[in-house]
């Protein structure tokens, strides 16, 4: 615990919080579902917040669509890694057999009933300190008027200008339980002979990670 609070730059007066934020409903009755909760809240508002002061010149949907990237479960999960979240989770015998600490959407949620957990311990204005540190590394190279479009759409404009015909998207691989499902996807460009894959827990969000590859691939070349 002394580990994860000094990368989150904090201390808590009540560590019983951050204990239960990263234990999951997995390993017991009382779990972090309920901090997730707040977390979620919470979290939604500070990006929001910093995005309104930040960026004046963003309109409404722009923030939204800016936001939505900043805490969906991929921008989550990529900052519980970054903290190395999935080494403290207390998860059930099951879910450690099946690689549950490194699954995106555990870790999503551990992020946010961390949020949830800060607030709770010390308020709104010392939470907020703390998750702007945890996304300082991606806030400070974030261009809104990338993010605010999806990749999908940024590679079907890019390949448009091009005169190039549109990508195909594959689905290769689907895994998992009905409830929490793993898809894999192939994005191609034939023309251009570049393909790349993308995971995520919905076709959808496999093919935005798919785009989002070859668009570094592209720019690579």
């Amino acid at each position: 615990m002394k580990d994860l609070e000094h990368k989150l730059n904090y201390q808590f007066k009540n560590p019983d919080l951050l204990l239960e934020a990263l234990t999951h409903r997995s390993y017991g009755a009382t779990n972090n579902e309920r901090l997730e909760y707040l977390g979620d809240a919470a979290l939604n508002l500070i990006i929001a917040n910093y995005l309104f002061r930040t960026f004046p010149d963003l309109v409404e949907g722009e923030m939204t669509r800016v936001r939505a990237v900043l805490v969906n479960q991929d921008g989550l999960s990529r900052v519980a890694r970054n903290l190395d979240i999935g080494s403290h989770i207390k998860l059930g015998g099951g879910e450690v057999k099946t690689g549950g600490a490194e699954r995106a959407s555990i870790l999503a949620d551990a992020l946010e009933a961390i949020v949830g957990a800060l607030y709770i311990d010390s308020g709104f204005e010392n939470a907020e300190t703390v998750v702007l540190g945890m996304y300082s590394e991606i806030l400070q190279g974030i261009d809104p008027q990338d993010v605010a479009k999806d990749s999908k759409t940024l590679l079907q404009e890019y390949l448009q200008a091009k005169k190039f015909k549109l990508p195909i998207y594959n689905v290769v691989e689907v895994s998992g339980e009905a409830h929490e499902q793993h898809f894999v996807v192939d994005c191609v460009l034939g023309e251009l002979k570049v393909s790349a894959q993308g995971s995520g827990v919905s076709r959808k969000s496999a093919e935005q990670a798919a785009a989002r590859e070859v668009l570094k691939l592209i720019e690579t070349r």
